[in-house]
């Protein structure tokens, strides 16, 4: 053998060992997702090949707008994917041509180490679903077709995503469930705030959650905590129109699990319903505890019901409230809280009768509504008030019909 054939052997050795190391390029357009069309069957066939990449893999879908009437990707994967999105993938309108069977349009499963950045859009072109209001959801819910989630993250663990855009979801923008360490930096959530059941961000059995620097606009909570949320950070976040920053609903099903070590810091919230908010629902089976939350250096700014628990949350008349909720909650700490109040009562803490809230905490909470200090209003809890924070009054229910 020739020392020129030797050569270009090990040059073909060395470019071989660069590209497991450095990691592989699949740009969708050479897979048959061009502009303008349908890239399921192109996404099908570029994951298929990255997710068997020995090494890290890069996929792209570069600008221009694609349809997809829906994708399931799921690992495991051999190694690191990253997902580079810089067009506009748009959902069909329809709720029927959208894909049967998952609950989500966009859905990640069963993987470590997923990235996905870029400054694409997700487009779930909810509006058509909206204007249905609850005929959609019967109606869909009795057929067993579901109105789908823009996006889904089920058991990916040490991943991040960056920079795109959900956009007009049918029903929540993104669903995390199961996950652990999971980022999510520099996201955008874009819904109209007459939007229905449009959370940006919802969280469930899942730890070590980060949701940083991002904008959430929507017409539901812009960052909802199920049960078994642990060790979640919301940080640097602008929320607004929506419902605000919520921990629930809980305590409706049985066996759900407890929610603790929250941390929202930070953040600024506008024109919503609630800022900062605990909901459990009275006469559930729920018997889980929700405890270490910590909400501080927040600004609001023209909120209904800036900071609020609510142990009889009950929106429709769905339940009765006559029995106390069952779910213990404590270690609950507002602190650095400022801006104004669409109502009289900036501070709501109605906690449950039978399991009274402890250790709650109203430190430097000033908050105004209509140019004077608002009120705080509590039940079954004891807060200790430090700084320049409104006392206690006491809560009067509502006439009952």
């Amino acid at each position: 053998m020739t020392k020129l054939s030797i050569s270009i052997i090990v040059s073909f050795l060395f470019l071989a060992y660069l590209s497991v190391v450095q990691g592989l390029n699949f740009d969708i357009t050479k897979y048959g997702g061009t502009p303008n069309s349908d890239i399921t069957q192109a996404f099908i066939k570029v994951w298929k090949e990255a997710c068997a990449s020995p090494g890290a893999a890069k996929i792209v879908i570069p600008s221009g707008k694609y349809r997809t009437s829906g994708i399931d990707a799921q690992g495991p994967c051999k190694s690191p994917i990253e997902i580079q999105v810089d067009g506009t993938i748009q959902a069909p309108s329809d709720i029927n041509q959208c894909h049967k069977g998952i609950d989500q349009w966009i859905r990640f499963g069963t993987m470590d180490h997923l990235t996905l950045s870029g400054k694409g859009i997700f487009d779930g072109q909810g509006a058509a679903t909206w204007k249905q209001g609850t005929a959609a959801w019967s109606k869909n819910h009795k057929v067993n077709n579901k109105v789908s989630m823009n996006m889904g993250f089920y058991f990916v663990n040490n991943s991040i995503i960056t920079g795109i855009t959900s956009k007009d979801s049918k029903n929540f923008h993104f669903m995390v469930y199961g996950c652990e360490n999971i980022t999510f930096d520099g996201v955008k959530v874009s819904a109209p705030g007459d939007s229905t059941n449009t959370d940006g961000i919802h969280l469930g059995k899942s730890t070590d959650v980060k949701i940083l620097n991002t904008d959430i606009a929507t017409g539901d909570d812009c960052v909802s905590l199920g049960d078994g949320s642990r060790k979640v950070l919301v940080q640097n976040v602008n929320c607004g129109p929506g419902h605000g920053i919520s921990v629930g609903s809980l305590g409706k099903f049985q066996n759900e699990d407890n929610v603790e070590g929250l941390t929202v810091k930070s953040c600024k919230i506008s024109d919503t319903e609630n800022g900062v908010r605990i909901k459990t629902w009275p006469s559930g089976p729920g018997t889980l505890t929700i405890t270490d939350m910590r909400f501080e250096d927040i600004t609001m700014n023209n909120v209904r019901n800036p900071i609020i628990i609510d142990q009889e949350y009950c929106p429709w008349n769905q339940c009765n409230k006559k029995n106390p909720s069952k779910i213990k909650i404590s270690k609950v700490i507002f602190k650095n809280i400022k801006g104004t109040t669409k109502a009289e009562e900036g501070v709501v803490l109605i906690c449950s009768s039978g399991v009274p809230c402890d250790g709650v905490e109203l430190s430097n909470v000033d908050l105004k509504f209509n140019g004077k200090p608002a009120k705080a209003v509590c039940s079954n809890v004891k807060p200790r008030v430090s700084g320049i924070a409104p006392k206690c009054e006491a809560y009067t229910p509502p006439p009952s019909g």
